[in-house]
């Protein structure tokens, strides 16, 4: 089972992200308030977890890649900030609290996305760990993975979706980007960060790609059958915005037995690694996750 890696793994990049926004007296002390509440909001930093563990399967130390995995954090953070202000998604509650903006209000939720996002490119390259390099080629790969061609433009591309029939090609090509693209850069980050092989990333791309759609179709099979009060979000919010899912387009039976496939294909891809067995029970868990 790869709960008890996943902790500490979690327990890592909890003690790293608390001391990035302190809690400051000074004329701007809201928008450290503001970026910590939903940073440290709980959750169980897969991106992160993923990226502290290709680094070490690549002959890395944990510890040297925190500032990388506290990066995607804040990144992913943003992200969630962002979706939920009444403009994007309009959600109400993220991970069992009040959103971002319905405490803060829109204006300083923007903000603090804003934050979020810079301060994550900071860390990370201001962090000496790693030999300068690697740490650029990763910080690269991450934004990229970020930005318009990667989960800005399937956000983009989601919005663009709402309120009219989309095809397969088109929900396929999001959430590669909206969902996947984030979790590509854990993956490849980890190895470039470490020195790793090109066959070693083609893996980690491989196994992302997988996983990365396999999660997402796990999240509209809960937006259906799922427990509001385990996920800590809404639930029918696709109906409710009219988006074509995989389960409006396959139905739920067709939708587990992909993700059940695609578990398999993460599967052969750890097979690269000779200790991918936490990437393997990782792949399961996520696949059978309820929130």
């Amino acid at each position: 089972m790869p709960e008890l890696r996943l902790k500490e793994y979690s327990a890592l990049v909890e003690s790293g992200l608390n001391g990035l926004f302190p809690q400051e007296a000074c004329r701007h002390g809201k928008i450290f308030e503001a970026c910590r509440y939903s940073l440290l909001a709980g959750g169980k930093h897969i991106r992160a977890a993923l990226l502290l563990e290709f680094y070490r399967l690549c002959g890395g130390r944990a510890e040297d890649a925190i500032p990388f995995a506290c990066g995607l954090e804040m990144i992913h953070t943003y992200s969630l900030v962002h979706d939920d202000l009444p403009c994007m998604d309009n959600d109400d509650f993220r991970r069992g609290k009040p959103s971002n903006h319905k405490v803060y209000g829109e204006t300083m939720a923007t903000l603090a996305g804003d934050a979020l996002l810079n301060r994550a490119f900071e860390v990370m390259l201001e962090q000496t760990a790693v030999p300068a390099e690697r740490a650029v080629k990763a910080a690269a790969y991450i934004s990229r993975c970020s930005g318009v061609y990667g989960m800005i433009g399937g956000q983009v591309q989601d919005l663009g979706m709402e309120g009219r029939p989309a095809t397969l090609e088109e929900l396929r090509e999001m959430v590669s980007l909206k969902t996947g693209a984030l979790i590509r850069a854990a993956c490849a980050a980890g190895v470039l960060l470490a020195g790793g092989s090109e066959e070693q990333k083609k893996a980690a791309e491989d196994y992302a790609a997988a996983v990365g759609l396999a999660f997402q179709i796990q999240d509209d099979i809960l937006d259906v059958v799922g427990d509001q009060a385990v996920l800590g979000k809404a639930i029918g919010s696709d109906v409710a915005n009219e988006k074509t899912t995989f389960v409006s387009v396959y139905g739920l039976e067709t939708c587990r037995s992909m993700v059940r496939n695609l578990t398999m294909e993460a599967e052969a891809a750890a097979e690269t690694f000779a200790d991918g067995g936490f990437l393997k029970n990782l792949a399961g868990y996520l696949a059978k996750r309820d929130n």
